[in-house]
């Protein structure tokens, strides 16, 4: 279980977050919507350890996260997939997952290669493209292997930044048909996504976020929370 309480989170002397409170189960989609600037992406960032938070809690299995750097919490099972892909320029494919698989420790090679052949599996295109440097992939396929870099050591918590940005829409399907496996695999997921209204059918309970604080929550197959959703969102 992801429980966050009384987080606050400053950059310099602009406060971003101020006092978020949620919680997530295993095998739970949390959508976390908002206009620009609202600061969903300082959250995501703040519970990967990317940005110190200034107060509050971050517990994942009764665990604190917060105060820890980011390669701990990543070894406390938590993966952040950001909006910028971050691909490792000249290397390929498969080394851009070795270099996933570096999260965590004590895995035998036959383990890692076992570990890759699963994410194959799951990205049959990647594997295709296995021997590829990671920069030329297409953008839908850069998506699928920031996710894949994570998805390769089986993370309690997943942090998704923006997945959908400049794909076009047959391939948002297939990141949102991973996102739902992920849910079946029992992951806990954080999406923070602007196509509101495709992500809503992925999702299994949302939050509103404005000026650094949730404003709205719900579940996405209520009507009325829907509207409310997208009223606070939209003004």
């Amino acid at each position: 279980m992801l429980k966050v309480s009384g987080l606050h989170t400053h950059y310099g002397l602009s406060h971003v977050i101020q006092g978020i409170e949620l919680e997530a189960r295993a095998g739970e989609v949390l959508g976390i919507f908002g206009r620009n600037g609202v600061g969903k992406t300082t959250l995501l960032k703040t519970i990967a350890g990317w940005v110190a938070p200034s107060e509050g809690q971050i517990l994942l299995d009764d665990e604190r996260l917060d105060g820890l750097a980011s390669d701990r919490i990543a070894r406390h099972g938590v993966g952040f997939v950001p909006e910028d892909r971050r691909i490792f320029p000249g290397l390929t494919v498969e080394e851009n997952l070795d270099l996933g698989l570096m999260q965590t420790t004590g895995r035998s090679r036959a383990d890692q290669r076992q570990a890759i052949e699963r994410t194959y599996a799951r990205f049959p295109r990647l594997k295709e493209r296995r021997r590829q440097l990671g920069t030329t992939l297409s953008g839908g396929e850069q998506q699928m292997l920031a996710m894949a870099r994570v998805m390769v050591v089986s993370p309690k918590l997943m942090l998704i930044d923006e997945p959908s940005e400049g794909l076009a829409p047959m391939i948002v399907e297939d990141i949102f048909a991973i996102i739902g496996e992920m849910r079946e695999a029992g992951a806990i997921v954080l999406l923070v996504e602007q196509k509101v209204h495709a992500a809503l059918d992925v999702v299994d309970r949302f939050y509103a976020i404005d000026r650094g604080k949730i404003t709205v929550s719900g579940n996405p197959r209520d009507e009325g929370d829907r509207e409310r959703l997208l009223q606070a969102i939209t003004i």
